[in-house]
């Protein structure tokens, strides 16, 4: 099997933990963030991001070529890498989610949730959590 000539080895980013069972726990729990990801880049209710950020920080402290796998993958891999080296989010990323999480809650908010004082707590909640996505650093801001 022959690598890309783009695939590029992050093994001295991985940290195993000493215990093999805890090594399977943070296989198998970045392995369910992956599907929750991928999930998320399908329904607009999911956020993509984070669940891809969770898995990939369990497979740092469980296996070399699960982490290698998603730091090189081309739909994933460029986010995670800036977030890990940068702790930022490219800005296009971080207007998306603002917006599907936006239009998200107001759907929410306007159709299925009952009661007035719940419907003012998850506005206030989105609005919270759209002003802390949004101070996030971007280095690729205009």
């Amino acid at each position: 099997m022959t690598r890309p000539d783009s695939w590029t080895d992050y093994s001295a980013e991985v940290n195993h933990h000493r215990s093999p069972a805890v090594r399977a726990f943070f296989w198998i729990l970045g392995t369910v963030f992956v599907a929750l990801g991928i999930a998320g880049a399908v329904l607009p209710v999911l956020p993509t991001t984070p669940f891809m950020l969770l898995a990939a920080a369990c497979y740092a402290r469980a296996s070399t070529r699960f982490y290698n796998w998603l730091l090189n993958s081309h739909t994933f891999g460029p986010t995670i890498v800036e977030w890990r080296r940068h702790r930022s989010i490219p800005w296009r990323t971080k207007l998306t989610a603002i917006a599907l999480m936006a239009t998200t809650l107001t759907v929410s908010i306007v159709f299925f949730v009952p009661g007035n004082a719940l419907k003012a707590a998850l506005a206030v909640l989105g609005v919270l959590l759209a002003i802390w996505m949004y101070r996030i650093p971007s280095r690729d801001r205009p």
